[in-house]
């Protein structure tokens, strides 16, 4: 992964620091380097239950930090593999969506991973039981769900209760955060996805972090050109130049959003930087009008791949009336989406009031996306301290939590 930084920045030596004892108490940040043996272990589990050759289709009955990293993963791979099972989330409470995910699926040959740290999301639990009561219904001669939970939750405690396969999510981890723990890599590793390639894609930038590799240097004066900022450019855009990145937008911006929306420590100060995930070539044609000309409140990263797996040219037809398009004639598909990157970039670099920088990936690989998780998590990190904020909490959320509680006991 290369990441070219088009602004710079002083940062404070002390950040580096502070990051370093963070990273004795907060687990995400050595997830790159845990004992992968209890995933065997729970497929041979899995096995005796239900035989993974008889498994077609893998169902995440999860919300938010619990869903949005494995779809992320799966997206990104899923267009250049074949994997060994498909991967469904079923992430909504809309009851049309929930009836679609059901009659796509035969239940005999699917499995469901009930997720939820806490182990009361409402909207998680509402999901399981839909699906609990449909498979009951079809009389199976197993029991198709496995939890994954914190340790002695009242998910877990349920799980005991009715036999299921519990894996516990590692300690010190937030959902958001959760995307290289247990639950996302259970449901991935179903698939066949890599989980090897993907937490050594993640170590590479981890190791480059903490021992003053190439990184180092651009997450800190990254990190510091954001927070000293934060007031002029409160809004940061991601630009994805591929369709297979659309799901890890999705993803950063929860963990953007719900991560920096706080009050500061001690303080009653709001502060934030608001995310918004966009995919090119697609969104030139929403949103770059506005980029070029509104507002000077943006920051802007692309991202683009430099090696896709596929070579497909555009054909070497000529269309009467429309001979002046010959141009790209016989040009690679893939080298058009990196020039039309490469032309917005461009385009914008004239308008020098807009802080831009460039992220490639080297292929479209787990290795790749293992970097590129890693390193914005690291960012958040990073941020969320220059901002003194409590980066790891959401009480925001929790409030909304408790009024739906309340509405629902009034029924």
């Amino acid at each position: 992964m290369i990441n070219t930084l088009g602004f710079d920045s002083d940062f404070d030596p002390c950040l580096l620091g502070r990051i370093i004892n963070e990273k004795k108490q907060i687990g995400y940040y050595n997830l790159p380097n845990q004992d992968t043996a209890y995933i065997h272990h729970y497929l041979k589990q899995l096995d005796k239950r239900q035989d993974l050759n008889s498994i077609s289709d893998v169902v995440v009955i999860g919300i938010g930090g619990s869903s949005l990293g494995a779809k992320a993963v799966y997206h990104f791979i899923k267009p250049i593999r074949q994997l060994k099972r498909n991967l469904h989330f079923m992430d909504s409470t809309d009851p049309v969506t929930i009836a679609n995910i059901c009659n796509s699926l035969n239940m005999g040959s699917t499995h469901f991973i009930v997720i939820s740290k806490s182990g009361t999301t409402i909207e998680t639990i509402a999901a399981y039981k839909h699906i609990l009561a449909i498979t009951k219904s079809t009389q199976l001669s197993y029991f198709p769900f496995t939890f994954i939970t914190d340790q002695n939750s009242l998910l877990a405690q349920h799980a005991q209760k009715v036999s299921g396969l519990i894996i516990n999510i590692q300690q010190n981890i937030g959902g958001r955060f959760s995307l290289l723990s247990s639950a996302g890599i259970i449901p991935l590793a179903l698939t066949g996805i890599k989980i090897d390639c993907l937490l050594k894609g993640a170590a590479k930038i981890k190791d480059s972090f903490f021992n003053q590799g190439y990184i180092q240097n651009i997450l800190l004066k990254k990190a510091t050109f954001y927070a000293k900022n934060s007031s002029n450019y409160n809004i940061n855009a991601l630009f994805s130049y591929t369709d297979s990145l659309k799901y890890f937008n999705d993803w950063y911006v929860q963990l953007w959003g719900e991560s920096l929306g706080k009050k500061q420590k001690n303080s009653a100060f709001n502060v934030g930087l608001t995310p918004i995930g966009l995919t090119g070539p697609k969104d030139q044609h929403s949103f770059l009008q506005l980029l070029s000309e509104g507002t000077r409140d943006k920051s802007v990263t692309f991202i683009k791949l430099k090696a896709f797996d596929n070579h497909q040219k555009v054909p070497d037809i000529t269309l009467e009336k429309l001979e002046a398009l010959d141009l790209i004639n016989q040009v690679e598909f893939s080298t058009l989406i990196n020039m039309q990157a490469d032309a917005i970039i461009e385009s914008l670099k004239e308008h020098t009031r807009i802080p831009l920088d460039e992220i490639t990936l080297q292929k479209q690989d787990e290795f790749s996306i293992g970097q590129l998780i890693y390193y914005y998590e690291l960012l958040t990190s990073l941020v969320g301290d220059l901002l003194n904020i409590n980066t790891y909490n959401q009480p925001g959320v929790e409030s909304g939590k408790n009024i739906l509680i309340k509405k629902l006991q009034q029924l």
